[in-house]
């Protein structure tokens, strides 16, 4: 089949999706662009800060983007393209971009408290302590793996850690000149993208220079040095106000992906490539285990990421500007990543079987590379706009760097969300005591744990069960939008079943692990794993009992 058409039918649906279901959905929510919203009824000018549509689209897209899309829907090509194209479109219309917008407004309408706290409100203390808990764990590991893997790029790719530093420059300055001296939005947004091209090509000219000589015993000091680096800016990441840094880097690197997908769409229309990689293969291909529920789990964030739902609930409910922006920015941007992942699959099967696993091959600590699979794709089909290979590979090489930063500044950000809201007072707006009341504590620990775990070495071991809890995150968040929409007596069909379908898919590929890790003896991750299905399993009886009673309906839960 010619990769054209591929993407065409990928455009198609996921635009009919956006037109019409994400309308229907509106409707069923009841949202309404006179109602003011936590950003203007809680600004505080730290975390709630109202934003405009363009500027959160592209701050939300970045932070729930990542490398994720990429990486998933290229590794899991391995079962063939038929079977990952048809989940993406199917998952990112029907579930993820239903759980993304759900749950941004659901958190906008409980003040733009995460998930945890809506958990609480409707299942209890218990289920709102069991589900933050997790899913601070969960961030910790985040950051660790994305801090080990932004500092090992900036190592291997000089040119990304100095591209890297003037783009936060540059972020400060557009934050600055928006939201300080009230420069119009449409001309720093001109200046802003022209000076994010510069900084991309001086980056190439000028490489981070090596400060540390190559250590005798193998080890670079350079990689301490950068995870040094990463570790203080995070920190300080956190605690600035969302909109003079966060929000404007985040918004300007959107235009990093905006332009592969675009310079990809016209180079596939002008000379496009046939798919070399097969239709299906197997139900079970070596290395990859059986297509359920593993394909679900592999493909994650192009299809649905529970990750999704801790930065709606996080970050974005407390920027919206309007409840009517939810819609394009919750359901909207999903479904660009979804389409991103449609590309990324294309790179993948658009190279014979042969190629793919010698571009797959492992790097480092990891298992494979499907980054180099995706980078090597768009340096192909840019070629054939006359743009020099190795410059479309460092173009989509710096791209995806600079996601993979934006990834873990915003996981360092919601684990201090997390961390304050687990230790607050049940009814309390406002933290009364050193953790939940101070961010730079909250932001202390959580970066503090994540250092520890990147120092002790396995952080890549813990990072074979993220797939699973990525995935159980969101079953709990679907689980939390349903109770509330129930609770509120709002239609919850839309909720449900895709939350049977991830409960039911996550606790398979738990139990899959748990047999794989105790037969291979790995005890540590089974007993984790143990402890994921058990929770899955806890929360699930919660729900259920909740559903029969009608406690939560009862006991006047706001809509």
């Amino acid at each position: 089949m010619n990769a054209l058409v591929l993407l065409v039918i990928g455009l198609v649906v996921l635009g009919l999706g956006y037109v019409f279901y994400s309308k229907i959905i509106a409707g069923m929510l009841g949202l309404k662009s006179t109602q003011d919203t936590p950003a203007h009824t809680m600004r505080d000018g730290v975390d709630y800060v109202p934003a405009k549509k363009p500027i959160l689209m592209g701050h939300h897209f970045a932070s729930i983007a990542g490398a994720a899309p990429i990486i998933g829907p290229v590794l899991a090509a391995q079962y063939g393209w038929l079977p990952v194209f048809i989940w993406v479109l199917l998952g990112g219309v029907f579930l993820g971009a239903v759980h993304d917008f759900t749950s941004l407004v659901a958190s906008v309408r409980h003040e733009g408290r995460s998930i945890g706290v809506i958990i609480e409100r409707y299942l209890g203390n218990t289920g709102k302590v069991l589900f933050l808990i997790f899913a601070w764990a969960t961030l910790v590991l985040v950051i660790a793996v994305f801090t080990l893997v932004v500092s090992a790029t900036f190592v291997r790719t000089p040119a990304v850690a100095t591209a890297s530093i003037l783009f936060m420059i540059l972020a400060i300055g557009f934050g600055v000149a928006v939201y300080r001296y009230h420069v119009n939005f449409i001309a720093a947004s001109v200046v802003g993208v022209i000076l994010l091209g510069a900084f991309l090509y001086l980056g190439v000219l000028y490489p981070f220079p090596r400060l540390f000589p190559m250590g005798a015993d193998g080890n670079d000091p350079m990689l301490l040095f950068w995870q040094l680096v990463l570790v203080v800016y995070i920190f300080i990441a956190s605690v600035t106000p969302v909109n003079i840094l966060l929000q404007p880097r985040d918004y300007l690197n959107s235009f990093l992906l905006y332009g592969i997908l675009l310079l990809s769409l016209v180079a596939l229309l002008v000379a496009p490539p046939m798919l070399e990689g097969a239709r299906f293969t197997s139900f079970a291909p070596e290395g990859m285990g059986p297509l359920f529920p593993l394909l679900f789990v592999t493909v994650a964030c192009g299809a649905i990421s529970g990750f999704h739902s801790m930065v709606a609930s996080g970050t974005t409910a407390k920027q919206l500007d309007r409840e009517s922006d939810a819609r394009a920015v919750g359901y909207g941007a999903m479904l660009i990543e979804s389409l991103l992942a449609v590309l990324a699959l294309i790179t993948a099967v658009m190279v014979s079987k042969q190629e793919y696993f010698s571009l797959l091959k492992p790097d480092g600590a990891a298992k494979a590379n499907p980054v180099n699979v995706f980078n090597h794709g768009i340096a192909s089909l840019l070629s054939n706009l006359s743009i020099p290979e190795a410059l479309g590979i460092g173009f989509a090489g710096l791209a995806v760097s600079a996601f993979a930063l934006t990834s873990l500044d915003t996981a360092t950000r919601l684990g201090r969300f997390s961390l304050q809201e687990l230790f607050m007072k049940r009814g309390a707006k406002k933290g009364g005591n050193i953790i939940s009341g101070t961010r730079f504590v909250a932001t202390a620990l959580t970066v503090s744990v994540a250092a520890l775990l990147l120092v002790s070495g396995k952080t890549m071991t813990l990072w074979r069960l993220f797939g699973a809890s990525n995935q159980l995150l969101a079953a709990m968040a679907l689980m939390a939008v349903t109770v509330w929409l129930a609770a509120s007596g709002r239609k919850t069909i839309y909720t449900v079943i895709p939350m049977v379908f991830m409960f039911v898919v996550t606790l398979a590929a738990l139990l899959m692990q748990i047999k794989g890790f105790a037969a291979g003896g790995n005890y540590v991750l089974a007993a984790i794993a143990v402890l994921l299905f058990v929770l899955a399993l806890l929360l699930a009886y919660n729900y259920v009992k909740s559903r029969r009673s009608g406690v939560a309906h009862e006991n006047g839960a706001a809509p």
